[in-house]
């Protein structure tokens, strides 16, 4: 059995080219197109699969689209127990502007999965997450599926002794109740769950032990994108510079973030450790094309730096 599997409810085929300029009304002519698969949790295996940690990936798929996502992931090499539904996979397409460097993501709300679909599909993480470590369950839902899937996600697993990691955003981050073990949102996400607008370091800090205090989840790591990362648990809290670096693209720098914190838990390092090894991923992401995927030897060497002491993490308070 993996001791990782992650969920991705609303799987997406990527698709990544380039244009000279972006205008309206005109044929935009565009350069020859990468496709790679997408998704939260589809990322994050495929990241954890770099790392050299395996994970398994569930998901749903349906029409060509999902066959050719199904295809694309195990090309890469990453296990995968899809779920086949009517529903065409959705896609996903990212246009770099050559002329201004702007980056355009057009994203399509995905295929309706039936209320049939969502039960097979927690009957078919309930098996394959049987003696797993952690679930990781990340990225949007699909039309048709209620906002606390999730959550439901968290009790069926929780039952199976794994520890849930969430990475997702509005009303399925917020109809979140219990059994969780990390939830890992970005600032932006925190002030749409809080409603509060979080500008200093001590009000994110109080607002992600609100998260825990209520009963949630047990660990908040607050992405602050450029300006690093807080590590926020019942007792403890602790900032973590980020590792500047050239962004190429912004595309799955959260997921790969994931990845790493899992993959650091995974192997039996310390939270604040993982938290590194996740910026470390995070960064090493940016600096790869679209949705292409980040390099081992460059996560190993972001992660050096940020632990040498120069780059140590904070207590705040």
């Amino acid at each position: 059995m993996p001791d990782i599997v992650t969920l991705t409810m609303n799987p997406a085929l990527d698709i990544t080219t380039s244009t000279n300029r972006v205008v309206p009304t005109d044929k935009v002519r565009c350069g020859a197109p990468r496709r790679d698969p997408g998704g939260g949790g589809l990322n994050v295996a495929r990241v954890l699969h770099v790392l050299g940690t395996p994970a398994t990936a569930v998901f749903p798929s349906g029409g060509h689209t999902g066959r050719a996502l199904e295809d694309l992931v195990a090309t890469e090499g990453v296990g995968i127990r899809s779920l086949t539904i009517r529903g065409s996979t959705r896609e996903s397409l990212t246009i770099n502007e050559n002329e201004t460097g702007l980056q355009y993501r057009f994203v399509l709300p995905g295929p309706t999965v039936t209320a049939r679909e969502q039960v097979a599909c927690l009957d078919l993480v309930i098996e394959v997450a049987s003696g797993a470590d952690y679930v990781v369950v990340s990225g949007s839902l699909p039309p048709g599926v209620p906002a606390d899937f999730y959550q439901q996600v968290a009790d069926v697993v929780g039952d199976l002794g794994a520890r849930v990691i969430v990475d997702t955003s509005g009303p399925a981050l917020r109809q979140l109740r219990g059994g969780v073990f990390l939830v890992k949102p970005s600032i932006r996400e925190l002030r749409d769950w809080t409603g509060r607008e979080l500008s200093a370091i001590d009000d994110q800090v109080a607002a992600a032990r609100e998260v825990i205090d209520r009963g949630i989840s047990q660990v908040v790591v607050l992405s602050l994108g450029a300006d690093g990362a807080l590590l926020v648990t019942r007792d403890r809290d602790e900032y973590f510079p980020s590792v500047q670096v050239p962004v190429v693209s912004g595309v799955g720098a959260g997921d790969s973030m994931v990845a790493g914190v899992v993959c650091g838990l995974a192997q039996g390092r310390s939270l604040s450790d993982s938290v590194r090894y996740g910026i470390a991923a995070g960064a090493a992401m940016l600096q790869t094309p679209g949705t292409a995927l980040c390099r081992r030897s460059d996560v190993e060497r972001f992660y050096a730096l940020l632990t040498d002491g120069s780059a140590a993490g904070t207590i705040v308070g």
